[in-house]
């Protein structure tokens, strides 16, 4: 990760004071989204909400390890107050401006600059999303059996010789193409249970399903130059990704970084006795990729190591076709990658068991994705 990040956080309170809430987003210099921050607060007014907005965003750059730090703000008072040209005579908001500049002072260097509100809408709208959660506006819950096991399907195939000419998104070079590939079905699957680092193998469905997708790579769109396999190394997926191997005629590797969350307590749960067990938590859980579950991971954490894991697969096997083969969050990672998206998409993209997504990434940076949680295959 870049040791130099853009934080971008607002506020806003809906009465002033009112319903308020804050949200962040922690962006690379490349303006690649790396952390997502959102709360509702209660009643409370602007300036506080713009105040935790920031404090959000700085400490989810510390988390991420940055050393400097531009915050973008479109609250002119806070950026005068933290800079020193505006004296902070509000009693409530001295604490706040306290515990910023404390946060503040774990990196090299913090800068702030004023934006105008339309160069401001990420974030604005994460603390919109906050208020109407706080009001009882519901977004959509993760609807995969396996709750939070992403992944992706399988596009089209183009050719090679007319994968490696710029396309019409500007990209250059021959891409590595991602078939990334949810394993087949299991018996917590079937109940709909949270299934993460846990071991549990196929069910005789999930094979047919495992034999289906193989079928597909291997017959119906064969990949053309080197092809690898690479695996996540618990069994559910390895048996998956051996059938696809086998179809192929090359060997299976594993990588521990696509092995899916650690659900820890939550584990073979279902959705609903999570949520029974832990309300509070499982609340934030399903709103913040920062909260983890009950001695396991957060959805942060899963995706800097899925996405260490791609920047070894590519180092190894680029030029090449890789099909990736594992659950339904590293899967949905490795999307969010390809679509440079946040941390929002792992909520609202669905991927079904044995299903195939496309991603192909060039050597200057592009990508494109050509299909998502195609499961023609399974008819």
């Amino acid at each position: 990760m870049s040791r130099h990040v853009v934080v971008e956080a607002d506020g806003g309170s809906r009465g002033n004071p009112g319903p308020a809430g804050y949200g962040a987003v922690v962006r690379d210099p490349d303006g690649g989204v790396l952390a997502e921050r959102q709360e509702g607060l209660g009643v409370a007014t602007n300036n506080v909400a713009e105040y935790r907005g920031l404090i959000a965003g700085l400490e989810a750059a510390a988390e991420l390890g940055a050393s400097t730090v531009e915050a973008r703000l479109d609250s002119k008072l806070v950026v005068e107050q933290l800079s020193g040209r505006w004296k902070i005579k509000n009693a409530a908001l001295q604490p706040l401006a306290l515990r910023a500049r404390e946060v503040a002072g774990r990196f090299d260097r913090v800068t702030y600059t004023w934006i105008p509100r339309a160069q401001n809408a990420h974030a604005d709208r994460l603390a919109n999303e906050a208020m109407d959660d706080q009001a009882g506006v519901r977004r959509p819950a993760p609807a995969d059996d396996e709750p939070a096991d992403p992944e992706p399907g399988a596009g089209e195939r183009e050719p090679a010789e007319q994968r490696s000419p710029t396309r019409w998104t500007g990209a250059q070079g021959t891409p590595t193409r991602l078939l990334l590939v949810r394993h087949g079905q299991t018996p917590l699957s079937v109940d709909r249970r949270y299934s993460g680092s846990g071991e549990v193998a196929l069910t005789d469905l999930g094979t047919r399903q495992a034999e289906a997708v193989a079928k597909r790579i291997a017959g119906v769109e064969p990949p053309e130059g080197p092809v690898h396999v690479v695996s996540s190394p618990l069994t559910r997926a390895t048996q998956t990704a051996r059938v696809v191997a086998d179809a192929l005629g090359v060997p299976v590797e594993t990588h521990r970084g696509l092995r899916e969350t650690d659900f820890g307590e939550w584990e073979g749960l279902t959705f609903s006795e999570a949520a029974e067990r832990d309300p509070e938590l499982h609340r934030r859980w399903l709103r913040n990729a920062s909260v983890r579950t009950p001695g396991g991971e957060s959805f942060d954490e899963v995706h800097r190591r899925v996405r260490a894991a791609l920047t070894d697969v590519v180092a190894r096997f680029g030029g090449g076709t890789v099909v990736v083969v594992s659950h339904v969050t590293p899967l949905k990672s490795l999307l969010r990658l390809g679509l440079d998206a946040g941390p929002a998409l792992l909520y609202r993209l669905h991927l079904d068991l044995a299903s195939l997504s496309v991603v192909d990434l060039y050597p200057d940076g592009n990508a494109s994705v050509s299909l998502v949680n195609d499961t023609c295959h399974l008819a």
